[in-house]
């Protein structure tokens, strides 16, 4: 299976997501513990990768599975920082609005850039540096409403707590993003083997997450398991596998791509949201959703495309190979 494909496959179900948690509310509110939602889908995407593991195992040759404690102790790091996150993540839209989450959202791309430096050790380009840059730029720019719109101030219209949520799901995206592929390419382990850890403790913090708060509360509502599904609609559920199959589809990047092919991915889907929402909703196109997009795509072009298509020399002019990788894409992934 190609990355791309991957990809773009990740583009339409990230684009959709915002729209059905969004659906999913009632009055700015949830009817149902949004806690719940991450819950359930570390328990859907174990079940998946547990049977596709299984299956792998009646295969021959057998995969290859890491059992050793120090390997398998660094799962719960992603995991816990995932179970803050998608937390966060519900908190920040009671906040703020739509469309002001996904502006500050646009910072983990940014931030991703630079963990994906710090942590990895993956060298960029100068050219890919400005594309990533110009990436966060263009989806801001297509996100911005016109200065004539009565809801355009808005934007700094929602209390500090969601500016700050907002800043903070940024990062903790990010972080989580750099330590789940760190964790992917370590090893040549099976991709089903590494989901099943990394689900599982997902879906054990998330199990710890309700048991403290039924602590909290005293048992007044019960415990956690008699009041799972309160609220739940056919829009809830569709938010649960959405979120689901998007996580199984990100775990196969990390482990075959990179981070940088998801924050492309992830900022594609914003913009192809937006694009549906002129056939599907009454919204208008404005100038700077046609800006985003060039802008976007101009990035695309400059992070991906060979050294050769943006070098634009004379053929008089000889460039010394290693000059010419400093600005080629590494397609390859780590071992």
């Amino acid at each position: 299976m190609q990355w791309y494909f991957v990809a773009a496959l990740l583009t339409i179900l990230t684009s959709s997501q915002g729209i059905l948690t969004t659906l999913s509310q009632s009055d700015r509110g949830y009817k149902y513990d949004y806690a719940t939602v991450p819950f359930l889908a570390e328990v859907f995407k174990l079940l998946v990768s547990s049977f596709l593991l299984l299956r792998e195992c009646k295969s021959s040759p057998l995969p290859r599975m890491t059992t050793e404690w120090k390997s398998v102790r660094l799962y719960p790091i992603p995991s816990i920082i995932y179970l803050i996150h998608n937390n966060v993540q519900f908190l920040t839209l009671t906040y703020v609005d739509t469309s002001t989450y996904q502006i500050m959202g646009n910072l983990k791309i940014v931030t991703t850039g630079i963990l994906f430096r710090l942590f990895l050790k993956r060298k960029m380009s100068n050219l890919q540096w400005m594309a990533i840059v110009l990436l966060a730029v263009g989806t801001t720019t297509s996100q911005v409403k016109g200065c004539d719109q009565a809801s355009c101030d808005s934007l700094f219209s929602a209390p500090i707590q969601g500016y700050m949520l907002g800043i903070l799901s940024a990062c903790l995206s990010a972080l989580a993003g750099v330590c789940t592929e760190f964790l992917m390419k370590k090893n040549n382990d099976s991709l089903y083997w590494q989901n099943v850890q990394l689900y599982m403790f997902g879906a054990i913090f998330n199990m710890a997450w309700f048991i403290l708060d039924d602590f909290k509360h005293e048992l007044e509502q019960g415990p956690w398991w008699q009041r799972l599904f309160n609220g739940y609609s056919f829009t809830t559920w569709m938010v649960v596998l959405n979120l689901g199959s998007t996580g199984l589809l990100v775990s196969w990047l990390m482990k075959y791509a990179d981070n940088i092919v998801k924050v492309y991915s992830t900022s594609m889907a914003m913009l192809l949201t937006m694009a549906l929402s002129v056939y599907l909703f009454d919204f208008k196109p404005t100038l700077q959703l046609f800006l985003g997009i060039t802008i976007c795509m101009m990035s695309l072009h400059m992070y991906f495309a060979p050294a050769s298509m943006l070098l634009d020399l004379p053929s008089t002019v000889k460039v010394a190979p290693e000059k010419l990788a400093e600005v080629s894409v590494d397609r390859t992934t780590d071992s």
